[in-house]
């Protein structure tokens, strides 16, 4: 049983340099005064004032942090006003614009004009004053400076004085923002880059220009030579290491040896993987984002780390062949638990997929839970299943399923039983994902130097989204997105087909939603229709907060199952023919505009 007295939770905290970004709430207003303006102040600055509670009660960043609104210190009449609240938003480092009104303003005077800064407009439908004709002309606006803006409008009128915000504007206010956040936060943060290109795996063949035009980061290049060099030179806090290890012994269960006898390694061996393991873990969290211990150390360059809000691990083969195996550092690092406690996960990509870390890292920021990181490895249809096993599925499984599973690490989480923002992961829920993993000892056919790879089974009947950026010359990076729900196999049945791929490594049955045409066809098609070997799966149906965010950054979705209600994008997208195509409208849009940073 694992240590429940170990798994307190983390208090809620920054660990990367620069502020959060903030929400800035921004109340405009007719600028007629006479009795005009003076009439709508007090109503204008409560919708703003409303707004920002709803939405510091509704989101919080992944750091689990509440979210802070900035509301513009007077409503907004004209420029002078406009540009007043611009100089507060920047003072105060608010990375999303969010203009509410009921009432008539003076638009392109009044329209908050930043390039690079998520917005959107609420127009609040009433017959009294006309919010929504304020919105229509201010979207226009937007739209025919290039500058792409989300509308928000209550589908019901409401009255004059009513202080509601209805469910249907509600969800499209928290939809922007949760997107918003996402876009501001990775903004000024880096991509960690341990090692090079894995196996020749094209998600590992890192491109900076990406990284830097579509998501305003950086790719940190670090050599896989510094963890050798940290290891032999002890650059690492040796009494958390000693913590670390410590804990890994009493709540790491290990698992079967299915190495072949002469293949398998000595105790010896075996536990000096187990202290390598641990060393590699704490080395790449410190390259990602520093510790101050290091200082005290003597290590002054190495305690900054590279303000790596994602990063990955080439591993694969310049690293494995000689020493043991990332499976350790990549599972315990995404995972929402260690040896302190239970802490907001971080995003370490398997084999230095960087295409796969954005993708993980999309899913973090909109959730706060951890991701898994896998490959889309098989297509079981029923014929094949019943051919091997004699068992015919039923169920949401009868029309065949995916097998996830990565080549030894995946976010302990996945066991399916502390699947929820991390803040909110109880100590029972933790401890519970600990029992039920198990470490086995590498494969040494594939990692000849050792370590040790999760061995779990996902939980049936959770609701998961499974996602990828991948990218195309000519085109850019594009993103696919396939709901659907992990699915329980029988026991022996589970163990045939786990068997015939590699029985060490972390396994989900993952069933996506099918719709009979297109690449949803059926569960094969989506197979046949997926743009690389890996994904990323983020616990929930999050696909529509995925196309917000995509939108937001110009990356066109080549392949979703939403329905069309779901999709909410800038209302430029509406002139580029969304009504009568809304993914070649979705393509030209991203096209038109280009990455959201040049």
């Amino acid at each position: 049983m694992a240590n429940l007295s170990s798994l307190t939770t983390s208090s809620p905290t920054n660990r990367l340099r620069g502020s959060l970004p903030k929400v800035g709430i921004r109340p405009t207003i007719d600028g007629r005064y006479g009795g005009v303006r003076e009439s709508l102040e007090d109503l204008t600055m409560g919708m703003a004032r409303r707004t920002a509670e709803f939405i510091s009660r509704s989101v919080r960043h992944a750091t689990g942090q509440e979210v802070e609104c900035v509301i513009a210190d007077t409503c907004i009449g004209g420029f002078a006003e406009a540009a007043e609240c611009a100089a507060k938003f920047e003072r105060e480092g608010v990375g999303v614009s969010l203009t509410v009104t009921p009432c008539w303003c003076y638009g392109s005077e009044t329209m908050d004009m930043d390039p690079y800064t998520p917005k959107a407009i609420w127009g609040f439908n009433g017959t009294d004053r006309p919010g929504a004709v304020y919105l229509a002309a201010t979207l226009a606006g937007h739209n025919q400076k290039g500058l792409p803006c989300f509308g928000i409008y209550g589908r019901d009128v409401q009255d004059l004085g009513d202080e509601t915000i209805p469910e249907d504007v509600q969800e499209k206010i928290l939809r922007f923002v949760r997107a918003g956040l996402a876009a501001a936060t990775m903004r000024g943060k880096a991509y960690a880059a341990m090692g090079g290109v894995s196996m020749g795996i094209a998600g590992s063949i890192v491109d900076h220009e990406l990284f830097e035009r579509y998501l305003g980061m950086r790719v940190e290049s670090i050599d896989m030579a510094e963890f050798a060099g940290r290891i032999q030179n002890n650059v690492f806090d040796p009494e958390e290491y000693e913590r670390a290890l410590a804990w890994v012994r009493e709540n790491c269960k290990e698992g079967q040896d299915w190495n072949a006898p002469e293949k398998q390694r000595s105790r010896e061996q075996k536990d000096a993987d187990w202290e390598t393991s641990v060393k590699m873990a704490l080395i790449a969290r410190d390259l990602m984002i520093g510790n101050p211990r290091l200082e005290e150390l003597g290590f002054r360059e190495q305690a900054r780390g590279h303000n790596a809000i994602a990063g990955g691990f080439q591993g694969q083969r310049n690293w494995t062949d000689y020493f043991p195996n990332g499976d350790f550092l990549e599972a315990i690092l995404c995972s929402s638990f260690d040896w302190n406690g239970i802490r907001q996960p971080y995003v370490v990509a398997t084999e230095n997929d960087a295409l796969n870390g954005i993708s993980m890292l999309f899913g973090h920021l909109l959730t706060g839970t951890a991701q898994m990181f896998s490959d889309v490895r098989t297509y079981w249809s029923p014929e094949a299943v019943k051919r091997v096993t004699g068992y015919e599925p039923t169920g949401q499984a009868a029309g065949g399923f995916l097998h996830l599973i990565n080549s030894g690490p995946s976010a302990l989480d996945w066991t399916g039983h502390a699947l929820k923002p991390w803040w909110e992961i109880t100590a029972e829920e933790a401890g519970k994902a600990l029992d039920e993993t198990l470490w086995c000892p590498s494969d040494t056919g594939y990692f000849p130097a050792g370590g040790w790879s999760t061995d779990f089974t996902t939980l049936g009947g959770i609701p998961v989204t499974m996602f990828r950026v991948n990218q195309v010359r000519g085109l850019g990076p594009v993103l696919q997105i396939a709901e659907g729900h992990t699915v329980t196999l029988p026991d022996e049945v589970h163990r045939v087909l786990d068997e015939r791929t590699n029985p060490t490594w972390p396994t989900t049955w993952f069933v996506p939603r099918t719709n009979g045409s297109g690449a949803f066809r059926d569960v094969y098609s989506v197979m046949e229709h997926w743009g690389a070997n890996h994904g990323a799966i983020s616990v929930g149906h999050i696909g529509a907060d995925l196309v917000t965010l995509a939108a937001m950054l110009r990356i066109p979705v080549d392949l979703h199952n939403l329905d069309e209600a779901q999709l909410y994008r800038p209302t430029a997208w509406h002139r580029h023919g969304s009504g009568l195509d809304a993914t070649g409208a979705d393509y030209r849009a991203c096209s038109t505009y280009g990455p959201l940073y040049g």
